[in-house]
């Protein structure tokens, strides 16, 4: 444990500790306030059963978190100074409080939102999402409490930059809505969405990594190790949900072209 013992300091533990409390805090504040604004401005909430109405303020929170940290880390990787290039200090070794935070509060939701799947197995999610998240989750402390990699675990974060797109067309589906222009146009932004943030980034991811072998090869070994294979395994269930996607978007096209 030398990689945590020689990043860690009481300062930073504390601060980790209260990134995932504010992470935990923020799901349960915007599941109720989906509850509570659902239930005054859509009138077909009210008319779904307990178990729809607790998967429609889930989907709350995951989209809430999803375009919060998607802009935190495009801000990170593309506006501040923290991964600039800088001869001094190595890549994989920079990280910031910010960088730490967005971690930090991410931990804090894939902890809830698994305990939310594991409680009410299997009906937010099968198996899949309980092995996607215990990766993300297992990626994410790992980078947080070393200080090592933050770049590259940020970047396959920012695949949570479709889950707006995803909750949206179950929203939509559940409304009765799922013959509207709407599910049609998010349908097709969502294959596009997917193609770049999850299919064409993670081959930049693994193109970057690449270049920078020798650099990545200096990450403690269990880090280095992990950087390589947790990512492969995600980018495989990934393309798996990418064919699912592009198969429901054809699927959707023909049925409205038949409409017509």
């Amino acid at each position: 444990m030398k990689w945590v013992m020689g990043h860690a300091t009481s300062r930073k533990e504390l601060r980790w500790l209260s990134s995932v409390f504010a992470g935990v805090l923020m799901c349960k504040i915007v599941f109720d306030l989906t509850g509570a604004i659902s239930t005054l401005s859509v009138k077909r909430y009210n008319k779904l059963n307990d178990k729809e109405k607790l998967e429609w303020n889930n989907r709350g929170f995951s989209t809430f978190h999803a375009i919060a940290v998607s802009a935190s880390v495009l801000y990170l990787c593309l506006v501040s100074n923290v991964f600039a290039d800088d001869p001094n200090t190595l890549l994989i070794y920079r990280s910031s409080v910010l960088s730490d935070a967005v971690l930090g509060v991410s931990v804090g939701y894939f902890l809830t939102d698994l305990a939310m799947i594991l409680y009410q197995y299997p009906a937010l999610g099968g198996v899949e999402y309980i092995v996607h998240h215990c990766l993300s989750l297992y990626s994410l402390l790992m980078t947080l409490v070393s200080g090592e990699a933050q770049f590259y675990i940020l970047m396959v974060l920012l695949t949570e930059f479709t889950t707006p797109f995803v909750n949206l067309r179950w929203y939509l589906d559940v409304a009765g809505l799922k013959n509207s222009k709407l599910y049609i146009v998010n349908g097709v932004a969502l294959f596009f969405g997917w193609l770049v943030a999850r299919i064409i980034m993670m081959l930049y991811f693994f193109y970057h990594l690449y270049i920078h072998f020798n650099e990545a090869r200096k990450v403690f070994p269990l880090g280095f190790y992990s950087l390589i294979t947790v990512p492969s395994i995600l980018f495989m269930m990934n393309i798996f949900w990418f064919w699912k996607i592009a198969r429901g978007m054809v699927k959707t096209l023909q049925n409205t072209r038949k409409i017509e």
